[in-house]
């Protein structure tokens, strides 16, 4: 581990947008709460997707930020890439839906061409609060002290036929929101690569950094260097 940790922010940084302003704060927050020094860079979608699996892998962490994408195109090739590394990832926003389709494509769980992921069910640029039962032990434990109401731009719903065929192998459903819809999901075999479709760092405070924002700060702290 080095004595400064080195994130990558991938996403079409813009400072009007909230998500984006509270993405560089909330990094603030837990680098604080547990007294690491953090240097992040935010990478453009398309500049993210010219990188290879080396030069990624030099990264002690990578957090996938909200949206918009100026070249949504490149979203899914990215997040294929980055669920074969070892580097822990954080996804948080409109995303979590391009991770879905990722899963969904790369193991053909579609072979019938069917819907199975509806729309974004928030309107507009708007957010929506949504309530997070948390459903593993980590989740939680992690919520115990943390308000389960959370704000979203993006909201999915899941035929239940797609999430039977997700838990089976490939990802861990770890909370549900209100709509009894997957809200945060682990990936199989990996050791920290969280998705969630809600925005933690809206929420985050210097005084009580965001849990799932400093849990994964943490599993970044405990990735190997790379020589």
């Amino acid at each position: 581990m080095s004595s400064h940790l080195k994130i990558a922010i991938i996403g079409d940084y813009n400072f009007t947008y909230n998500s984006h302003q509270a993405t560089n704060l909330a990094i603030d927050h837990s680098g604080r709460f547990l007294e690491t020094d953090i240097n992040y860079y935010w990478l453009k979608i398309n500049e993210a997707a010219q990188l290879n699996k080396d030069q990624l892998e030099e990264f002690d962490g990578i957090w996938f930020a909200p949206g918009p994408f100026t070249n949504p195109f490149f979203v899914h090739g990215i997040i294929r890439t980055l669920a074969r590394l070892s580097v822990p990832t954080l996804i948080t926003g409109e995303a979590y839906r391009s991770f879905i389709d990722m899963l969904v494509n790369t193991y053909q769980l579609n072979p019938n061409g069917e819907k199975l992921i509806s729309d974004n069910l928030v309107d507009g640029n708007s957010f929506e609060r949504i309530l997070i039962t948390p459903h593993s032990k980590q989740l939680i434990h992690l919520y115990e002290n943390h308000s389960n109401v959370e704000l979203t731009s993006s909201r999915y719903s899941l035929y239940p036929q797609l999430i039977q065929m997700l838990t089976e192998e490939y990802v861990d459903i770890e909370a549900y929101n209100q709509f009894e819809d997957p809200e945060i999901i682990t990936l199989k075999k990996h050791e920290f690569f969280l998705v969630c479709s809600f925005c933690p760092q809206i929420s985050s405070t210097r005084e009580l950094p965001h849990p799932l924002i400093y849990t994964f700060i943490k599993a970044c702290q405990l990735k190997p260097a790379q020589h």
